[in-house]
């Protein structure tokens, strides 16, 4: 039977993620050009600022699985999830609009209010991103149509990114002449994006509807259900550690964008284009997925993806300064990035079942607190190596891009593009040689759940492939008679 609910959930969870990933970006991506850049702080305060978001955002990671501890055991009329995304998105806003306003202090004062921001910053995006992401794989149990709802959510997360990636240059210059200066430039993005954030937040908090009596009604988890749910899930275990490695990889190559397109095409314009030829091309990307992934299984989508970025890395190292091959690179790179956080999400999602069948305990919110984990580890390392490498390279300090040496920019083009491209390699045999749940495998778990009594009595009937659309709730064993548990 076919979920109502499908197109609207799909395009309602969807859009809460354009001024999500938006104000994200504003963070990750373009928080330490602020300091450097905006602040222009001495060697001595941007490293301890490294130092302390390497050491925050490592600590926060560590927090993630315990919010989603308090997310699972939360029962509201409201639901689990979704009081969680709308308070974290109101603190959220809060201190991205202090992050981004000059308070006038220097070196240990600066520190420690960066510090304190920080730290509740991390807070209230991490209530935020845990209850938004974990609220996914109660939509829908169909593989197919969980990779609908990824790619749909990614794509919108992909607009909300390039929006930002491809105006920031030219709506920053433009407030720096209203406002004049480029602190005062970051202070008005930082409000316009906050505004986008609660818009689409509150798409999402009205919009979606959960599906009801479709999962059995768990005990209160435990501290100990916390552990098992983290150590236990062998499956869950290989997808962090994938991820982690693809996330570190794609976060040092975005962070260096900016940098890049100044110090070595002395032309910060050139990287607007940049960043409208790669966004349109990983918004394309997830957007054929669906097509690709009727032809291709799992496995083959990703290698061919990290060959693709691969190829892409080796383009962009020996091209000459010429738009067209730093174009094309970009096309490889970032299309095969697509693919790649689109499968990562959907292996994310299939590990709850798996946990569910192994544990005895579905667990979504703490399964999927491994993502912001992630995501924050693998940007404290990337923003970490940014920051060093910004420092030895003398860019940091340079008065103009004509100051760094040759030295130097080879330095910084070479922890931009040698060393992601191993970590993302690396991510991709780790997968390949450790992840098993396939299609196969996925569809005896949902019947193995089925025959426990795990999941509710909505009625599905299989595709002719063996999948099984919109909303899965019960499938007979003898349906399936070659895959009896």
């Amino acid at each position: 039977m076919k979920d109502p609910n499908a197109r609207r959930n799909r395009l309602a969870f969807s859009t809460g993620t354009i001024g999500r990933d938006m104000l994200y970006t504003l963070y990750s991506m373009f928080l330490v050009y602020y300091l450097s850049e905006a602040l222009n702080l001495p060697d001595s305060t941007f490293m301890g600022a490294s130092i302390i978001m390497l050491i925050m955002k490592i600590y926060d990671g560590f927090n993630d699985p315990f919010m989603g501890f308090l997310i699972d055991n939360t029962k509201t009329r409201f639901g689990k999830y979704k009081p969680w995304i709308a308070g974290g998105a109101v603190g959220t806003v809060i201190f991205t609009v202090m992050f981004f306003s000059d308070m006038g202090l220097k070196g240990g004062a600066f520190l420690v209010a960066f510090t304190v921001i920080y730290f509740l910053w991390e807070i209230c995006y991490t209530a935020n991103d845990i209850g938004y992401w974990s609220m996914m794989p109660s939509l829908s149990l169909d593989q197919k149509e969980r990779e609908n709802i990824g790619a749909t959510a990614r794509i919108c997360a992909n607009i909300g990114l390039f929006v930002l990636v491809v105006g920031f240059v030219p709506v920053r210059k433009f407030f720096e002449g209203v406002t004049g200066s480029m602190t005062g430039a970051y202070t008005v993005l930082a409000v316009l994006v906050s505004v986008f954030m609660l818009i689409s937040t509150c798409i999402t908090l009205f919009g979606v509807r959960e599906q009801k009596g479709v999962f059995k009604e768990e005990e209160k988890t435990t501290l100990r259900d916390l552990g098992r749910a983290l150590i236990k899930n062998d499956q869950l275990l290989v997808t962090a550690v994938a991820m982690v490695l693809f996330m570190i990889g794609y976060c040092i190559t975005t962070s260096f964008g900016t940098y890049y397109f100044k110090y070595v095409f002395l032309n910060e314009g050139l990287y607007t284009i940049f960043a409208l030829i790669v966004g349109v091309v990983q918004i394309l990307g997830l957007s054929v997925f669906p097509l690709f992934s009727r032809k291709f299984n799992r496995r083959q989508l990703y290698m061919g993806a990290t060959l693709l970025v691969a190829a892409g890395y080796i383009v962009f190292f020996f091209a000459p300064e010429n738009m067209i091959f730093i174009g094309a690179a970009g096309v490889l790179i970032f299309s095969g990035e697509a693919f790649i956080q689109l499968l990562m999400l959907v292996f994310l999602a299939d590990t709850i079942e798996y946990g569910q069948w192994k544990l005895g305990r579905r667990n979504a919110s703490i399964t999927f607190a491994v993502q912001p984990f992630i995501n924050k580890i693998g940007n404290a390392i990337g923003t970490f190596v940014v920051s060093v490498t910004l420092v030895v390279s003398g860019i940091n300090e340079a008065a103009k891009p004509e100051d760094v040496t040759d030295r130097g920019l080879w330095i910084m083009k070479s922890a931009m593009l040698i060393i992601p491209l191993i970590l993302i390699a690396a991510g991709f045999i780790v997968y390949k040689t450790k992840f098993k749940i396939d299609a196969d495998f996925y569809s005896k778990i949902l019947k193995d759940l089925r025959a426990r009594g795990d999941l509710g009595e909505a009625e599905a009937v299989p595709a002719a492939d063996g999948t099984l659309p919109g909303n899965i709730a019960k499938i007979a064993v003898s349906d399936y008679p070659d895959r009896n548990p």
